[in-house]
């Protein structure tokens, strides 16, 4: 059966969500291996398209239409962000918008909703192979009308592992390249895919053991960090503490590899 919740108002979160990604992903389906406007932020690697700011416009016109009294944190800056708000919108209208610019397949909306300062909501959908992941707090995470739930692998030389690279990487030495090295080393297999809400739920769905990278922001890890959690997955920082909500240090996996991942994690990347 699918996702389904007895709370009337998060029903309504629920199927908000749901609506506003799809139509989101439907502007990168059309948009997909067509010409774009391709802009810089933060390094010549950190892009930004018309497609990224048409998505967010969208999510973020619906969401103030449909709940004006709720905060959004949205990756291009648009909508109200209030963290003192009961209802908090937590948007990454475009993951993956290297990929998306060089029409490699891996890109998604994510789509993640705090109550209280607590995740109780999230959304995340690949427009291409049209999944949608999805959790609500204490109601499972799903892939569509498939219960989600982690690996059982407890021997890391049977893993395999994702990970990404802060957009820094070129002029910064705090990178995560030492534990990629170690990583490779002992695990089965290692992907790097661009897309960090996507490589979260993957580890929900079994495709993946584990999950680790550094300065990721909220909105790369709003949704994922709870639909992993509905799977019965771990999520900590690099020395194992809880992880903070700005996706600064991040660990993901099955529980049951998660100390052998630690272990891999060189102290220059901590």
């Amino acid at each position: 059966m699918p996702l389904t919740t007895t709370d009337p108002e998060l029903a309504m979160i629920l199927e908000l969500a749901r609506d506003l990604a799809a139509r989101a992903g439907a502007i990168q389906r059309d948009r997909y291996e067509t010409r774009l406007t391709i802009d810089t932020k933060s390094a010549t690697i950190d892009l930004v398209t018309e497609v990224d700011r048409a998505c967010e416009e969208l999510i973020v016109e619906g969401i103030q239409a449909a709940r004006p009294r709720d905060a959004i944190l949205a990756e291009e800056g648009h909508g109200g962000d209030d963290e003192r708000a009961l209802y908090r919108w937590i948007i990454d209208p475009l993951d993956g918008t290297t990929n998306f610019a060089h029409g490699f397949p891996r890109f998604c909306v994510s789509i993640g909703v705090e109550r209280n300062g607590e995740r109780v909501a999230g959304v995340v959908y690949d427009p291409l192979l049209e999944e949608r992941f999805e959790a609500l707090r204490g109601e499972g995470a799903w892939l569509g009308e498939r219960r989600l739930r982690v690996t059982s692998e407890t021997e890391f030389g049977r893993a395999l592992v994702a990970t990404g690279f802060a957009y820094d990487v070129h002029r910064s030495d705090d990178d995560n390249l030492a534990s990629f090295r170690n990583v490779v080393k002992t695990a089965r297999g290692i992907r790097r895919d661009g897309s960090a809400a996507l490589d979260l739920c993957y580890v929900a769905a079994a495709r993946l053991d584990a999950y680790w990278e550094l300065k990721l922001h909220p909105w790369d890890v709003a949704a994922g960090f709870l639909i992993v959690e509905e799977a019965g997955g771990r999520i900590t920082d690099f020395r194992g503490g809880p992880a903070d909500r700005t996706g600064r240090e991040v660990v993901s996996s099955n529980g049951l590899l998660h100390e052998a991942l630690l272990e891999q994690i060189e102290p220059g990347d901590r």
